[in-house]
């Protein structure tokens, strides 16, 4: 407890001279009846009130007074209150493998599908932010809680060249998530999760799993990964002359294994198995609280007027009058 003005607390040293004055008031009360009847008399010529009955309503009016008075230095609460704030950071592999059929309608069209189900159950006051790659990643929607934005860039999201620079791109969700700033009051970052979806492999970029590995591990983002396909996924290629190449191309849990386990997340198989909540639940374990200073004067002034008014109609009631 805090106060704006303190120095207005030096307005309670009223309520003992009340209390004293109160006092002084019951002995002269005492002394005048005392002219009129001896005091072991006065109990047999007029019913005298339990003393607790009597200072009740006083106690009640100056408990009032001194808390009107402790708003007067308008009061200030201090509390601890969860933050709320966490950050979602979704990874589509739009390499060309991910135009495979082996998952119906499309290894991407699926993947979106999914990613679509995390933002529709995000959490209130959450961020997300969407981030597609293949030989080379690009961030397509910041953190933001523009939550048609998110599902906007998921939905544009096509597939491209052949090479998948997987590593580079968990290696760049975890600086988007590591980028996010707490709100006024929290001093940490809040926290973040990744969730990739791939059909794994790494063809392409400069990153190794193990370096994307340490640096999640560096920034505490877990990346929990989903694969996404069969092993016998095929893509065709238009060739000159009017030909086409079919290639193969597996879905591999390898490297997805790798960095979920290295990173403290979740490897789903496939994306029957992701579990939504699950993520969710262990994203929500780490947010944070934020300290919180609220001026509590309303609050003040409400109970000593509450405590007044119970002293009044106290004393109205027992002794027709007030204390």
């Amino acid at each position: 407890m805090s106060f704006s003005s303190p120095l207005l607390l030096l307005c309670l040293l009223v309520v003992p001279v009340a209390v004293w004055a109160y006092l002084r008031l019951e002995r002269l009360r005492e002394r005048r009846s005392a002219a009129w009847a001896p005091p072991a008399l006065q109990p047999n010529m007029v019913a005298r009130p339990p003393s607790w009955k009597r200072y009740l309503p006083t106690a009640l009016l100056l408990l009032g007074v001194a808390i009107l008075l402790v708003g007067f230095a308008r009061p200030k609460a201090t509390f601890h209150t969860s933050s709320q704030e966490a950050t979602l950071v979704l990874v589509l592999d739009v390499s060309g493998s991910m135009a495979s059929h082996d998952v119906q309608p499309s290894r991407l069209a699926a993947a979106k599908l999914a990613a679509d189900r995390f933002v529709q159950r995000l959490p209130h006051h959450y961020q997300v932010s969407v981030i597609t790659f293949s030989d080379h990643s690009a961030v397509v929607a910041a953190p933001t809680h523009d939550l048609d934005r998110v599902r906007a860039a998921i939905a544009a999201a096509r597939s491209g060249p052949q090479g998948t620079a997987l590593a580079g791109a968990v290696v760049r969700a975890v600086q988007v998530g590591d980028s996010v700033k707490g709100s006024a009051g929290s001093s940490k970052r809040p926290p973040a999760v990744v969730v990739l979806f791939s059909d794994g492999g790494q063809t392409a970029g400069r990153y190794t799993p193990q370096q994307a590995v340490q640096v999640a591990r560096k920034a505490h983002i877990p990346v929990a990964t989903a694969l996404v396909g069969t092993p016998d996924g095929i893509v065709t290629q238009a060739l000159k002359g009017g030909y086409t190449e079919r290639i193969q191309v597996p879905a591999d849990p390898t490297t997805l294994r790798t960095i979920a386990s290295g990173t403290g997340g979740a490897f789903y198989p496939s994306l029957a198995s992701v579990d939504i909540g699950r993520t969710y639940a262990r994203l929500g374990s780490r947010v944070g609280s934020i300290r919180k200073t609220v001026e509590v004067t309303a609050a003040a002034a409400g109970g000593g007027l509450v405590f007044i008014t119970l002293g009044a109609l106290l004393g109205g009631l027992w002794f027709r009058r007030l204390p």
